[in-house]
């Protein structure tokens, strides 16, 4: 069973949480598989794809491309460190543009040897000059800090990267605590921005372990490094992971119109299938109809 019982959730609680379940975005790694299992998303959904230097950003915009005209609405990943200069990054907007994509999500990125953009900030602060059709580009932000930058350079960039973006989306992180408790010094400093709160599907160790396998040697170390906790978790669960349980402790978080959180962001590791049976599993215990 992929739904277990949870009673601990005040009827508040139930309703936003509902309310961030229904509509998800769904993050899918340009592998494959990818299309097959975007056959499991519903219909429209909003989907965002990661970028790879194992596969290269072309791989990640092509995708994207095919899941617009398959009527989701795609939010490619553009790593800075894989775009070379302003030429490569106009070129990537136009095709986008062409493709009827009109959002983005810009990271740092993981190529040893980036070209003209080193970080996220640089690459928007590029965007913001030569102009882009975009309407909304999210930003990525740490509540438990990052595998390779340390914790004040992450909030400088962030407050930098801050007025260019339309939201920002949480790390996998593990412990509600920490993210509530993140969220809260950032809106005291005057952070405001709203927040998609990432959240890992369902899944295998079998399945984490194929992908970090798919994307390439280069890439595989970074990617067991950056999803360790997740890792563990799924050997001590002794099969599939559920985020039931993560889902409830951030409950009273979502619940908090201070915190400004206004999705969910799924970490499907390409395992929609399980991951979508589960969301309207939940949905029904909720008792409230997927859209």
């Amino acid at each position: 069973m992929l739904f277990r019982r949870r009673s601990s959730l005040t009827p508040a609680q139930s309703a936003v949480l509902a309310s961030v379940l229904r509509a998800p975005t769904f993050e899918l790694v340009p592998l494959k598989n990818a299309l097959d299992q975007a056959a499991f998303l519903p219909p429209a959904a909003t989907v965002s794809v990661t970028a790879s230097p194992a596969k290269g950003i072309e791989a990640t915009v092509a995708l994207c491309e095919q899941l617009q005209a398959l009527g989701f609405r795609a939010v490619p990943h553009l790593s800075a460190r894989m775009i070379r200069d302003r030429a490569h990054l106009s070129e990537l907007i136009a095709w986008l543009e062409g493709a009827g994509v009109d959002r983005a999500f810009i990271v740092g990125g993981d190529a040893k040897e980036p070209g003209d953009f080193p970080d996220g900030l640089s690459l928007l602060r590029a965007m913001a000059e030569i102009g882009h059709p975009l309407s909304e580009i999210g930003i990525p932000c740490y509540p438990q800090g990052h595998a390779f930058i340390a914790d004040a350079r992450l909030l400088e960039a962030l407050r930098a990267k801050a007025e260019f973006a339309s939201y920002m989306t949480t790390q996998l992180c593990f412990d509600p605590a920490a993210i509530g408790s993140w969220l809260a010094d950032r809106r005291r400093e005057g952070l405001a921005l709203p927040v998609h709160v990432g959240l890992p599907g369902v899944a295998e160790p079998q399945r984490l372990l194929a992908i970090s396998a798919r994307i390439g040697v280069a890439d595989t170390h970074r990617f067991l490094v950056k999803n360790t906790q997740f890792i563990a978790r799924l050997i001590r669960s002794g099969g599939f992971y559920r985020p039931d349980g993560l889902l409830e402790g951030l409950a009273p978080v979502i619940a908090d119109p201070a915190n400004g959180i206004v999705d969910m962001h799924l970490y499907t590791f390409n395992a929609v299938d399980i991951t979508e049976r589960w969301r309207l599993g939940y949905l029904d215990r909720l008792a409230v109809p997927a859209a």
